[in-house]
């Protein structure tokens, strides 16, 4: 299970990320762009992920990570249940969202050199 706490840690982790209202959620957001929100509700995340990511992280297990049943799930926008989630599973998944809206410089600090 993931709380509030543990991800508002991992995610205020990334580079430039901020965290601000959203509606009746908490987004974090790198340069002005929501890469994640937590439903406190729902106990769920929603995370911003290319067509192909989605798919490869809902082949895990489409009952913890899903996309999100309207227009908004066909652009990327990804669904996990809190509660369900391995949390190894969960932190790829939002380094992943981060990069995915982060710019360049910003993602490429998130993601594994092969040349160290």
């Amino acid at each position: 299970m993931i709380t509030i706490n543990t991800f508002r840690k991992l995610a205020l982790s990334f580079p430039e990320t901020i965290e601000e209202p959203h509606f009746e959620k908490t987004a974090f957001k790198v340069k002005k762009k929501i890469f994640a929100t937590y439903d406190p509700k729902n106990q769920t995340a929603c995370i911003k992920l290319s067509e192909i990511d989605q798919n490869v992280f809902s082949s895990a297990d489409k009952t913890i990570i899903y996309p999100v049943n309207n227009k908004w799930g066909k652009q990327g926008w990804t669904l996990i249940e809190l509660k369900k989630v391995n949390k190894d599973l969960f932190i790829d998944a939002l380094i992943t969202a981060y990069c995915e809206v982060a710019p360049q410089k910003l993602a490429d600090k998130m993601r594994p050199n092969d040349n160290k």
